[in-house]
Order: C-alpha cells, then structure tokens, then sequence
C-alpha cells in the first residue's frame, strides 16, 4: 500500500477533528491599533458585536463588544488547550485564576466537573498592529473523567520542548512539542494535567507544531498502537508532500501511522499542526459547551450551571482584561502567581 493518506479534509472554520478531539480552530486576526480600552482603535459599525465572526470584515470581535475575545462562559466534560503564536490572551475563570499568555505560551484547561472562563484578546500597543493567531484544541474526557476536578496549568514557552532535525540538503525542520514524546523530548516540567486522556501512555496523545523550511524533508515515525489516529493539518505553504502525494492547497490529511511517514515542505515555509491520538470511542453528545456522554447528562449539565454558576463568577466584569501594563503571568487557584518577561 503506497498511499499514506487515508483521508482529506477541508479547513474551515472550525477545522475537523478525529477522535479524540473534538474541535480545533485557528484563529488568525490582523487587528489594528488600540485603543485606551484595550479594543481596537476603528469603527466597529456595522458589525454584529457580541456575535461578530465575519471574516471577511479582516478581523473579528468574536463575543466581545469593547475587547474582542470570549467573556465568561461555561464549560464541562472536556478539555480546551490554547496555542498562542502571535498575540495576547487574558483569561479569568471561576477557580479565581488569571492569566496574560502569549507569543508561543499554552494554556491547558481540564473543564471537568464544570468552569466558567474568559478569553479577551487585549490590543496593547496604540502605535501598532495588534496580530493574534492562535489554536484553540478541544481534546474528549472518557466517562470516568467528564466530572473531574477542575485544573488550570500554563505551558510557558520557554519551557516547551522543541525538536530541531536537518536533512541531507541542510534543510531544517522545527517541531514544538506541546503534548507526546518525540526524539526522546517530551513536555516534563509541565505535562498534561492528571486527568486528562493524554496522561495516559497509551492513549498516544500528540500535539505538535511543524515548521519546515522551504524544500526541507522530515520523517513523521510511527506509533506504538495501530489503532492510534493521526492527522496532520497542512495550514501555511504552497504545497506539502506526503509519502508519495501532495497537497496543493491547505487541508488536513488523515494518514497511516503504523510506518514512517517522509514529509516534504513545498517552494517555501510550510507549517503543520498534527493532533494524533488513540479514540476514547465512547458516544459523544455534544451542546454548545458541553461534552457529555448523553442528552440526559447535557440535560443535567445545564440544571447544575444554572443552580451553582460551576462556583460563580468573582469578577467585575463579564470580559476582565489585566490592563495596558501587565507582562505575562499566571495566578493560580491556590494563589500561586508565575511571572515571565
């Protein structure tokens, strides 16, 4: 069998996923100046503000009326993790954490049992663009884990691992590994949080970045398990070749795993998120921001967050942002505050 790809899939907006993920979108906004508000410093007439997902508006306010973003929203049976590759994020959740992430930061949100949380994008500097690309990656809780404690962790970029291989030609391939081993690299300092399904060995669970230079050649390896699914989302680049095919336009390739895999970077950069694991296979019921097994634990979901608001909300406000001065950080439930440069 020569082919690798099993299947092809189009991006849109979110991407599809294979069990067990759920979701995964990329946001990409070229947002202009700000302003003192931290929002952006242009007319926003015209937009459906609190509901503004129009692309073709160059970029979005998403939820958020003065700051773009997500004000405080539920969640449960899942987890969320939240690439930031250009760009900041705000978060603030029911737990009392906070955090300002960014520039290769990830945040890795267990929703378990039940949170509310908030994403605003603050647009800091008033002198210049204000890009954001981020991922956000909803990764499946298996039944024993849907009511799990809520946990909230940082994956600061210094320390996420990243995997350098050059080929015959000297051409570099740059992978960051954010969950799953790779060349003997894995994340150690902060790994998945406890309940999660890629905790566990073998579940296989990966989540990496690929950067490929222009023309250069790396070598996906295989997993352990044949059953583990492997999907590669081909996002930036002319065109990417996969064993013996090519892609010549942006899309997510599903592909064997149970032998190397040889990838070949196009005319230029080419970039590639890959999200590997093996199916929890369990019914998934799914509205809006829950996850469950079935309609009567959805049904169940909606009781509790309207009895206890998953613990209530103690913030001012329903889209917090942490001001024009604050660096990253991250304060934690148990009062547990990091700061980075």
């Amino acid at each position: 069998m020569n082919d690798v790809i099993l299947e092809t899939l189009p991006l849109g907006f979110p991407w599809v996923t294979v069990d067990p993920f759920l979701f995964c979108v990329h946001h990409d906004d070229p947002y202009p100046p700000g302003n003192a508000a931290l929002g952006p410093a242009a007319s926003l007439s015209g937009r459906s503000l609190g509901q503004d997902f129009d692309p073709k508006n160059g970029w979005r306010m998403y939820h958020g009326e003065t700051v773009p973003g997500f004000p405080q929203h539920p969640h449960r049976g899942f987890e969320t993790v939240t690439i930031v590759r250009t760009g900041l994020i705000d978060h603030a959740d029911s737990l009392g954490a906070a955090a300002r992430f960014g520039a290769g930061d990830v945040q890795w949100l267990t929703a378990g049992d039940g949170i509310v949380h908030s994403e605003m994008f603050p647009l800091l500097s008033q002198e210049a663009p204000n890009p954001l690309e981020l991922f956000q990656i909803w990764l499946n809780l298996p039944s024993e884990k849907k009511r799990a404690k809520p946990h909230f962790a940082m994956l600061w970029s210094e320390g996420i691992p990243r995997v350098q291989a050059t080929d015959a030609a000297g051409r570099t391939t740059t992978v960051t590994v954010i969950a799953g081993a790779l060349a003997g690299q894995a994340p150690g300092a902060t790994p998945p949080p406890p309940e999660s399904w890629a905790s566990r060995e073998d579940a296989e669970v990966a989540i990496w970045c690929i950067r490929m230079e222009a023309e250069a050649r790396w070598t996906l390896p295989p997993t352990a398990r044949e059953d583990t699914v492997r999907t590669l989302y081909f996002f930036k680049g002319p065109s990417l070749g996969i064993g013996h095919q090519r892609l010549e336009a942006h899309a997510a390739a599903v592909v064997r795993t149970d032998a190397p895999v040889e990838l070949r970077a196009g005319a230029d950069t080419c970039e590639i998120l890959v999200l590997q694991g093996r199916p929890i296979g369990e019914p998934v019921v799914q509205h809006g921001p829950f996850v469950m097994n079935t309609r009567a634990e959805i049904e169940e979901a909606f009781a509790d967050y309207r009895r206890t608001r998953f613990g209530g909300w103690p913030w001012p406000a329903d889209d917090p942002n942490h001001g024009p001065t604050e660096g990253r950080f991250a304060r934690h439930a148990d009062g547990t505050l990091e700061r980075k440069e």
